[in-house]
């Protein structure tokens, strides 16, 4: 079963980064946490790697939605979206929000999920016109 929603772009990583934040705040999401996996690993492990950045994701309205109708989604929450280089170009990916259906087996979080995947997927679609 597929989980993400995927896009490439030929750019520079940070550029990208920035862009990924700026795109993600156009569709109503703020970037609640953020965990910088190479810094990470090579301060805890001495293990070197490619940049790799999990962004955690919100749209409070869309969050409320899904808490009213199951409490234990907060276990899914925030959307995750990850920057990560890949060779000369960066790959970003979101979790697709139809897990959350697929997962609680709730009827109710359809709606949430259909709106959150439509604004995550404008998000990813704005970035095509961010390539160098």
């Amino acid at each position: 079963m597929p989980y993400d929603r995927t896009v490439t772009v030929q750019a520079p990583f940070d550029r990208v980064q920035q862009d990924v934040r700026r795109a993600l705040a156009d569709q109503g999401f703020g970037v609640l946490t953020e965990i910088d996996v190479q810094a990470t690993l090579k301060a805890e492990l001495g293990h070197d790697m490619e940049p790799y950045l999990i962004l955690g994701a919100c749209n409070p309205p869309l969050a409320h939605q899904a808490l009213e109708a199951d409490r234990s989604i907060g276990l899914l929450l925030p959307c995750n979206v990850v920057v990560r280089s890949a060779g000369n170009h960066v790959i970003v990916q979101a979790v697709d929000p139809g897990t959350m259906v697929t997962l609680t087996g709730l009827d109710a979080m359809a709606p949430v999920a259909e709106e959150a995947t439509r604004r995550l997927d404008a998000a990813l679609a704005s970035l095509a016109g961010s390539e160098d």
